[in-house]
């Protein structure tokens, strides 16, 4: 089992769902409203005072747990929509899970998913 975290442009939400919908098997997403501090532009990515601007950090995190299996194709789906090829697109995290238990039936692993 896998959990992948993805940090994405607020504006490329609707391709992005748009794309995990459209696979075969999704075991759905939480999202979380997000503010960023990127990489500095400065020598070896140091912070420089000027580029701080708290409006051009805003971002959205997913939260996906899937199976070993879905995980290539998640990942692959929102890297395809969610780039736009400039500075700050975001980023994308894969987990190995130990475990995970739906609380509503007690199922575990992967019928858990």
């Amino acid at each position: 089992m896998k959990q992948i975290t993805a940090i994405i442009r607020p504006h490329r939400l609707g391709a992005v769902e748009q794309a995990l919908h459209a696979l075969p098997h999704l075991p759905g997403f939480t999202l979380f409203p997000a503010h960023g501090h990127a990489r500095g532009h400065g020598q070896d990515h140091c912070f420089i005072a000027d580029e701080w601007n708290p409006d051009a950090h805003d971002r959205l995190v997913l939260l996906i747990f899937c199976s070993d299996d879905a995980a290539d194709g998640i990942v692959n789906a929102i890297h395809r929509v969610a780039r736009t090829g400039t500075p700050g697109d975001g980023i994308v995290g894969v987990a190995e899970l130990a475990d995970v238990l739906r609380i509503r039936s007690g199922e575990r692993g992967n019928a858990a998913l």
